[in-house]
């Protein structure tokens, strides 16, 4: 009779539990932040460089004989609210990006996005990601966080809003979507 009765029960228990699963999995938020990143290669007076060079590598790319296959470059680039570099900074990317193909303009981008102001003050995302820098819009995966942004996932989409080709210097556009 014990028996008969938890088969019967059964059913409402699993049910109940696909209920709790479907709550916890509905608790995720989802965040879309905006911003601007400011990679400064060539720096001046009044506003240093934010990308260095700290590895120079050996074969150059095709059509262009100042950037070479292992190129790689520290950046600690400004991100602010909007593209003029004296709008509201909202943090930093801090990480490094390598030249990682040798017949295209494709990066390795391994950065951590550290936010300083407004509601993500003091979190933080890491991206890991392949950044073909002539196509109009990367995706950037998001691979994890800090702070209130603690286990993020998601992506980002990058697009150059500009950049020089003389100085190489580029402000870049980034919207990221990210699941806490």
């Amino acid at each position: 009779m014990a028996i008969k009765h938890t088969m019967q029960l059964l059913p409402a228990l699993v049910f109940a539990l696909a209920l709790v699963l479907r709550a916890s999995a509905d608790a995720t938020e989802t965040i879309h932040l905006k911003f601007y990143m400011h990679d400064i290669i060539t720096g001046g007076p009044s506003t240093p460089a934010t990308a260095v060079q700290v590895i120079k590598g050996v074969v150059p790319l095709a059509n262009d004989p100042t950037t070479h296959f292992g190129d790689m470059y520290v950046i600690d680039d400004l991100l602010t609210e909007g593209p003029d570099a004296a709008s509201p900074a909202v943090g930093r990317a801090q990480g490094f990006f390598q030249f990682a193909s040798m017949t295209e303009y494709a990066l390795l981008l391994t950065a951590n996005f550290v936010f300083t102001a407004g509601s993500h003050n003091g979190s933080s995302v890491a991206v890991l990601s392949r950044d073909v820098i002539f196509d109009t819009v990367r995706e950037l995966p998001i691979v994890g966080g800090t702070g209130g942004l603690r286990g993020a996932t998601g992506y980002g989409l990058l697009r150059t809003h500009s950049a020089n080709t003389t100085t190489r210097n580029a402000v870049l556009k980034i919207d990221m979507y990210l699941r806490v």
